[in-house]
């Protein structure tokens, strides 16, 4: 019979991540990454993000109805980080939305003060999306050449410090209504016609990247911003999308002729990003290919 970990001193890491990482179902279980789903709530039903409503039921839903959203609860958490203590994991890092966007955050640093049995590391991402999942996968990555906590901890931070996201939207109405419009401003912007990229700044709160007229214009300025960015070292880079798939499409195919770019993926975001962006995005996430630590 095999020794504990607890016996062994050996720590058993897990990492832990929310539902708007955008991670793919084959990374989550070749990683062994746990997810936390958010809620979208409609005044009859709730459904969990990710697990059983998809971006596009929500996109086809809008016209009647557009729903709210709100983060696990403190049950839930406790739940997953009881299962993992009763798995003997010793060493959680959680990382999650940017608390710019979400309370998600906050809740997991409160349920965590209740486990104090293991030792929970919990990281603000001042991002997401794959600004989220490319440090959390680089965190999973890291446990694999080392079982020292700290050097999982730095690989997500030196990852996630370096990684940028950068978006357009077909309008900033549903950015609005969901009060996360941050510190981007376009009401006469868009009578004009003009589209913000959308970044986060270090405080995790969207802001205005640059602006250019019309859509065809935003996409072209978002490859432009792409190719700039990665004339440099290498990098892996998401394109994601939320309800614009030809478009971002074209996008990913255009990239296939950057040089420096290691990896290139394609994903979806969540329904939870979708309920307070509409359809229409396109984004770009640019995460630098760090040497692998010992």
């Amino acid at each position: 019979m095999q020794p504990s970990t607890m016996l062994t001193n050996v720590p058993k890491i897990a990492i832990v991540t929310d539902s708007t990482s955008d991670l793919d179902p084959e990374m989550i279980q070749e990683f062994e990454i746990e997810v936390l789903p958010l809620h979208i709530v409609y005044p009859d039903r709730e459904y969990l993000d990710r697990v059983n409503i998809s971006p596009n039921e929500v996109y086809d839903n809008m016209a009647n109805e557009v729903p709210t959203t709100s983060l696990p609860s403190p049950a839930e958490i406790a739940n997953l980080f009881g299962q993992l203590r009763d798995r003997h994991v010793t060493h959680i890092l959680a990382m999650h939305i940017s608390s710019g966007l979400s309370g998600t955050y906050e809740t997991v640093c409160q349920v965590a003060q209740d486990f104090k049995e293991m030792v929970i590391n919990v990281l603000d991402s001042k991002s997401l999306s794959m600004g989220l999942g490319f440090p959390v996968r680089e965190a999973a990555r890291q446990i694999r050449r080392s079982t020292d906590f700290q050097s999982v901890i730095k690989a997500a931070k030196d990852v996630s410090e370096r990684t940028r996201i950068y978006f357009v939207l077909s309008t900033l109405d549903y950015l609005k209504r969901g009060g996360r419009i941050g510190y981007v401003s376009g009401t006469l912007g868009e009578l004009l016609n003009i589209k913000p990229i959308i970044t986060v700044n270090s405080e995790g709160k969207y802001i205005t990247f640059a602006k250019v007229r019309g859509r065809d214009q935003s996409l072209i300025k978002l490859f432009d911003i792409l190719k700039e960015c990665t004339q440099e070292d290498h990098y892996n880079v998401a394109i994601v999308h939320g309800g614009a798939e030809q478009e971002a499409r074209n996008l990913w195919q255009k990239a296939h002729q950057l040089p420096n770019i290691d990896e290139l993926l394609f994903n979806q975001i969540s329904p939870v990003m979708g309920v307070h962006t509409g359809p229409g995005l396109v984004g770009i996430i640019i995460s630098p290919v760090l040497v692998p630590q010992a």
